[in-house]
């Protein structure tokens, strides 16, 4: 525990000397320096980082340059949350922003499977259209999808059936309607735990086809209002 510490320290650091957006021209003794430690200690920290995969490192005749990766952003990410539950009172919902954009037609499957389907009905309190709508969102809102990934959500069981296994799903209570309109629709977000989707891409699932009621095409603007308590939370609102 206490050498993750010590390795989060020197990555931590690293990203304040900038190696979250560029290439750092560094020597072992200068992060020595930065760190209160011995050049040799320095090293090794390094090296440990760049075999966990939180950093590149580059040894030349011109000197060490290193760089953060995105995997050591999102570790970095994943601290930031944790300090801002203890120094902030989080909100309880988020708003986040997508454009409506097609599915690889998988959505009717996976939720009408009934191993999902009863989990829905029994911890989101709705039985869904067999479908998805998903939204598109631009990169200054993945700060609000990595938060989600960071909270507990309602959690869906994973289960096996048809000779496959299917994965966990995290859902989220939420609101959801075009952007700068009134008409707001309850649905949930659902998160699988295995998704061949990239992080930019959101799923909801609600009682009614969401295209036709709130009458979307691919391209729109929607607003999505995430709650971020259990079921119960949101219902006492």
């Amino acid at each position: 525990m206490f050498l993750i510490f010590e390795m989060l320290e020197t990555l931590k650091q690293l990203a304040l000397l900038g190696g979250t957006r560029k290439v750092l021209r560094i020597s072992s003794k200068e992060l020595a320096e930065r760190i209160g430690q011995s050049t040799q200690t320095a090293a090794r920290k390094l090296k440990e980082l760049e075999e966990a995969g939180y950093v590149e490192r580059t040894v030349s005749k011109d000197g060490q340059y290193v760089v953060i990766t995105e995997k050591g952003k999102d570790r970095l990410h994943r601290e930031y949350l944790d300090y801002r539950k203890i120094f902030e009172e989080l909100p309880d919902s988020v708003v986040i922003k997508g454009r409506v954009t097609g599915g690889v037609g998988e959505g009717a499957y996976y939720v009408s499977l009934e191993g999902y389907r009863r989990q829905f009905v029994e911890k989101l309190g709705f039985d869904p259209f067999p479908g998805t709508l998903n939204l598109k969102i631009p990169k200054e809102q993945l700060f609000f999808r990595k938060l989600l990934d960071r909270e507990e959500g309602i959690k869906i069981e994973g289960f096996s059936a048809e000779n496959r296994t299917f994965g966990e799903v995290k859902a989220f209570l939420c609101r959801v309607g075009k952007a700068n309109e009134a008409n707001k629709i309850d649905a949930a977000l659902v998160i699988p735990q295995r998704t061949h989707y990239p992080s930019d891409v959101l799923e909801v699932i609600s009682p009614v086809k969401l295209r036709d009621e709130l009458g979307l095409e691919d391209g729109d603007v929607v607003e999505l209002e995430v709650f971020l308590g259990g079921v119960n939370d949101v219902r006492q609102r």
